[in-house]
C-alpha cells in the first residue's frame, strides 16, 4: 500500500446508528469540505449561468469540472497558463474533475475502446484523439484540481452481463495505470488526491468484484460510478445497499452523476458522503424547480398570478426576493434572468438538503428526517 497522502484527510464526525449515513470533513490545500455534499458542475469551467460569487453565497464547498470537455476547448495547456482552473475561472475553493472516462459512454458513437485507451472523434470538429489512463492524468494535472479521477469505462444501461464484466475488468486494469501514471506525473507533490471509481452495473456479484479490484489499491477515496444511467431507482439502491459494508469506512465515498433530491437522502441513508449532478442548472434552465413536495414548472398558467416565492421554504436569493409570477413573466418573455434565478434556486436546494442531512446526522435525527422528508416529496412530473 502507498503511504497516506497527508495533504486530503476524511474524518467521520458522526454516524447514524440505524442507517449508517455519515457526516463527515474532508480536508483538502485548498479548505474544508463538510459532508454529505453536493457538487455543482462546471463541466466548460463554469457553473451554467452562475459567476463564482454567486456559488459561495449559495454555500457551494467545491465544484465538479470537466477533463474531456476542457482538453478540446480551450485546451488543458491554455488553463494551466491561466493558473489552472482554479486561476483561470477564479474559483478558490476545491475543484474536483471526472476523467473523462465517462464521455467513453455518452459519447459511444464516436469511439472506439480497447485495453490500450479510447480512440474518439471530437464531437466539436471531427479529430481523431486517444483517450488513456496516461492522457487522463497529465490533463488533469494541467487542469490542477484537488481531486481526480482515476480512467473508467461505464457500462450503459441496460447491457449485458458480458459488457459489465469488461467494464469491471478494464475499470480495474485503468485504475492500476491512473494510479501509477498519477504518481509519475506529482513526483510526491501532494497536490491533488486521486480516487478511485467501482463499476458493475446492475450486478451485486460485479459490484463486489469491482471493488475488490479497487480496494487494495488504497485511494484516499472512492466513487461508485455507473449509475443513474437509466436504471430503476431501486437497482440503484440495491447496488449501494451492497456496497455499503464494503468501501472503506474512513474514506470518502463519492456517487457519480445523482442529483434527484430523492436519491440523495437515499445515497446518504446508504452511506455516500458526495454526489454531483447538472439536474439542477438544466432543469433551472427549462423553469423546472425543486421544491419540498416535488418539481414546480414555473411556466405553466397557474402561476400567473401567484405573487408567493419560488419555495417558501428556501432561503436562496430568488427566493427571498422574487414571486412565481415574476418569475414565470421572466421565461414567457425569453429573458435570461428568468434561467439564472431558477438555476440558482435548484443549486441552493441541493446544497441546503446537504447541509440538513449533515444536522440530523449530527443531532441523530436522520432517521426522522428522511421518513419526513420522503413522505413529503413527490418526484415525479413537475406540477
Amino acid at each position: 500500500m502507498s503511504a497516506p497522502d497527508t495533504a486530503f484527510t476524511f474524518t467521520l464526525d458522526a454516524v447514524c446508528p440505524v442507517t449508517g449515513a455519515r457526516a463527515g470533513t474532508l480536508r483538502t490545500p485548498r479548505g474544508e469540505i463538510r459532508t454529505p455534499v453536493f457538487m455543482p458542475v462546471g463541466t466548460q469551467a463554469t457553473v451554467k449561468a452562475m459567476a463564482p460569487f454567486e456559488l459561495e453565497e449559495m454555500g457551494a464547498q467545491i465544484i465538479l469540472s470537466n477533463t474531456y470537455h476542457l482538453y478540446l476547448r480551450p485546451g488543458a495547456d491554455i488553463v494551466a497558463e491561466g493558473g489552472g482552473l482554479h486561476g483561470f475561472m477564479q474559483w478558490k475553493k476545491p475543484i474536483l474533475t471526472d476523467s473523462g472516462g465517462f464521455q467513453v459512454f455518452s459519447l459511444s458513437t464516436l469511439n472506439r475502446i480497447s485495453d490500450e485507451g479510447v480512440w474518439c472523434r471530437s464531437h466539436l470538429d471531427g479529430t481523431a484523439h486517444v483517450m488513456n489512463p496516461e492522457w487522463s492524468m497529465s490533463v488533469q494535472k494541467q487542469l490542477g484540481s484537488d481531486i481526480a479521477m482515476c480512467f473508467d469505462q461505464c457500462a450503459p444501461w441496460p447491457c449485458s452481463r458480458e459488457e459489465a464484466e469488461g467494464a469491471v475488468r478494464r475499470t480495474a486494469l485503468w485504475a492500476a495505470r491512473s494510479k501509477e501514471a498519477h504518481a509519475r506525473e506529482w513526483q510526491g507533490e501532494r497536490r491533488q488526491a486521486l480516487f478511485g471509481i467501482v463499476q458493475g452495473s446492475v450486478w451485486e456479484d460485479l459490484r463486489l468484484r469491482s471493488a475488490g479490484d479497487i480496494i487494495p489499491l488504497d485511494f484516499p477515496g472512492y466513487a461508485v460510478g455507473g449509475l443513474s444511467v437509466g436504471e430503476p431507482h431501486e437497482d440503484m439502491y440495491r447496488i449501494l445497499d451492497s456496497l455499503k459494508e464494503v468501501l472503506p469506512s474512513g474514506k470518502p465515498r463519492y456517487l457519480m452523476g445523482v442529483g434527484r433530491p430523492d436519491n440523495l437522502v437515499e445515497g446518504v441513508a446508504r452511506g455516500i458522503d458526495m454526489f454531483d449532478c447538472v439536474l439542477p442548472t438544466r432543469n433551472g434552465r427549462n423553469g423546472t424547480l425543486f421544491t419540498p413536495s416535488g418539481p414546480v414548472n414555473i411556466k405553466k398558467k397557474q402561476y400567473e398570478r401567484d405573487f408567493t416565492p419560488l419555495d417558501p421554504e428556501c432561503d436562496c436569493y430568488a427566493c427571498r426576493t422574487f414571486t412565481r409570477a415574476y418569475i414565470r413573466h421572466l421565461y414567457r418573455s425569453g429573458e435570461i434572468l428568468a434561467s439564472r434565478l431558477c438555476s440558482w434556486h435548484n443549486l441552493r436546494f441541493l446544497i441546503r438538503l446537504g447541509e440538513d442531512m449533515r444536522s440530523a446526522i449530527l443531532e441523530g435525527r436522520f432517521p426522522e428526517f428522511r421518513r419526513a422528508f420522503l413522505g413529503r416529496f413527490s418526484g415525479g412530473e413537475a406540477e
